[in-house]
């Protein structure tokens, strides 16, 4: 039985779990896009598959790319085929999913297209059943939102067709701004059309399954919480590495870098996560209330004192498996004399009752040695070492590392006696895989999850605004000092390994050391 197979059969169970939606249209603006391809149609042919999307349900793909529906339903279906671990027998019926895929070629800036989008919509609200129900994606470059949203709202797309009886939602990709005050822009320019609860700020770390279960594991638990606080942790870290370089998105990354494309979303909600209080009941709004606080209660970071707190580096040329990797500078569309980061290491304080004096280290980076997220909670030491006379010198301090991809899981190291006459110690470590424990791996891209979040209208693992200005604040005094002071701070690190020697001394400054990964 193929993995796809085994999720989709655990999948098809939450059905019976009023998970499947009302009928619903989906449009994607920016369909001929990779985000498309890779991750949006692969992970709507999952929930088509476990029978989580409802009768009628219906997609219409619009990009300035030409095709014709025939020619981006093949497009289509070669991208599910691939991207999918499918059985020979599935290929029928993805044909059969795409059958109901529309495209409109088109410019985002002509007031014509969202015209003949408003006419396609009417049509399949008639033909196919969709109710009136509307899902909009902006897989597009953020340049085109406030465009998408203005003409969305000017031909009346924004607004349900029949006020209580029909939903109409937005979701918009990171990065959502690049400094405070761009996002604070922007989130006027979407709120002016579209409503706070219609607006989903997506993040697909937020869908994977390990981090919707660190709610579960904090608080569905009796024997954690109490000790998940400054008394029994010495100090958190959180990675969040990548083996690839950045591709083709050279243009891209010269206007966002590292921390913009990966720790002002992704580190920071799982920071976010980590951290806050247990909300008075378990729904979107006293979860998100809870993420907001921690928000609030970061420590600026000390711009005097920046070394102490903030390293940032840049890959140069380095090998792996004996193969020759470029430089950041020698990739496409990037400047030779670019100073932008593609590794940050960051120590943060939340000045609160629960977290007083606690460092939480971050870090993330462009080719590392592997691809790997984990978070890692550090335990204080033993306060006696009991065991000395016996010849040990030293006894590891507990940590329970929390892993998110690719293999999802946790693990927690203790110490225990080697079998035999002396008393000799050693860590061990007890794990639990989610493929081992539930003979299933999660799904593929996490998209699944939030998609079907989205039609639901549950906007639980979604980023509200107030977390989004928030975050930004914290990191937006650091985004321009680095930028004011050009080349000066910057720190090399060859691609393949960990990050340049100065992440290494930031940490071991405080008497600590980076986790291995």
């Amino acid at each position: 039985m193929t993995k796809l197979k085994e999720a989709t059969h655990v999948q098809a169970e939450k059905s019976a779990e009023h998970r499947v939606p009302a009928p619903c249209a989906m449009v994607i603006f920016g369909a001929s896009g990779d985000l498309t391809e890779r991750k949006l149609v692969p992970a709507l042919y999952y929930l088509s598959r476990a029978g989580l999307l409802p009768d009628g349900f219906s997609v219409i793909g619009c990009a300035k790319t030409q095709y014709t529906d025939e020619s981006f339903r093949d497009k289509m279906q070669k991208a599910v085929k691939k991207y999918l671990d499918l059985p020979d027998s599935d290929h029928e019926a993805v044909n059969a999913f795409t059958r109901d895929v529309h495209y409109i070629s088109d410019d985002f800036g002509d007031a014509k297209a969202y015209d003949q989008l408003k006419k396609l919509l009417d049509q399949l609200d008639q033909q196919r059943g969709t109710s009136g129900n509307r899902l909009f994606y902006l897989a597009t470059p953020p340049s085109f939102f406030p465009v998408i949203v203005n003409h969305l709202g000017a031909v009346g797309l924004a607004e349900p067709k029949e006020q209580n009886k029909t939903w109409t939602r937005i979701v918009i990709e990171k990065p959502f701004g690049r400094d405070l005050q761009s996002a604070r822009e922007l989130n006027q320019a979407v709120t002016s059309v579209f409503k706070e609860d219609q607006i989903y700020r997506i993040d697909h770390y937020l869908g994977k399954e390990t981090v919707q279960n660190l709610l579960v594991f904090r608080f569905g638990n009796g024997i954690f919480e109490p000790f998940w606080n400054r008394r029994y942790i010495d100090h958190v870290q959180i990675a969040v590495a990548e083996e690839i370089g950045v591709e083709n998105r050279g243009a891209y990354y010269e206007e966002a870098g590292l921390v913009r494309d990966m720790i002002q979303n992704h580190v920071l909600s799982l920071l976010s996560l980590i951290t806050m209080e247990p909300p008075a009941i378990f729904d979107a709004r006293a979860v998100r209330d809870e993420k907001a606080k921690v928000m609030r209660a970061i420590r600026p970071i000390p711009l005097d004192r920046l070394s102490e707190y903030a390293v940032r580096g840049q890959y140069v040329e380095g090998w792996t498996d004996g193969n020759k990797l470029p430089a950041y500078r020698s990739e496409p569309k990037v400047s030779p004399q670019s100073t932008t980061e593609t590794y940050a290491a960051l120590k943060l304080f939340i000045d609160n009752w629960r977290w007083a004096d606690v460092p939480f280290y971050l870090r993330s980076g462009k080719r590392l040695p592997k691809r790997i997220s984990e978070i890692t909670i550090k335990f204080r030491r033993a306060p006696h070492l009991l065991f000395k006379g016996t010849g040990t010198t030293s006894i590891e301090p507990n940590h329970l590392s929390i892993h998110i991809q690719p293999d999802e899981g946790m693990s927690l190291m203790f110490n225990a006696k080697i079998p035999g006459t002396t008393m000799q110690i050693r860590p061990v470590t007890m794990e639990f895989h989610y493929e081992d424990a539930f003979g299933q791996t999660p799904p593929t891209t996490a998209y699944e999850t939030l998609l079907l979040d989205c039609m639901l209208g549950d906007p639980m693992l979604f980023t509200r605004d107030d977390f989004v200005d928030l975050a930004w604040e914290v990191l937006t005094p650091l985004l321009n000092r680095w930028k004011e002071d050009g080349k000066k701070g910057l720190s090399f690190y060859e691609s393949g390994t960990w990050g340049p020697p100065e992440a290494d001394a930031f940490i071991e400054r405080d008497g600590r050391k980076w986790q291995e990964l």
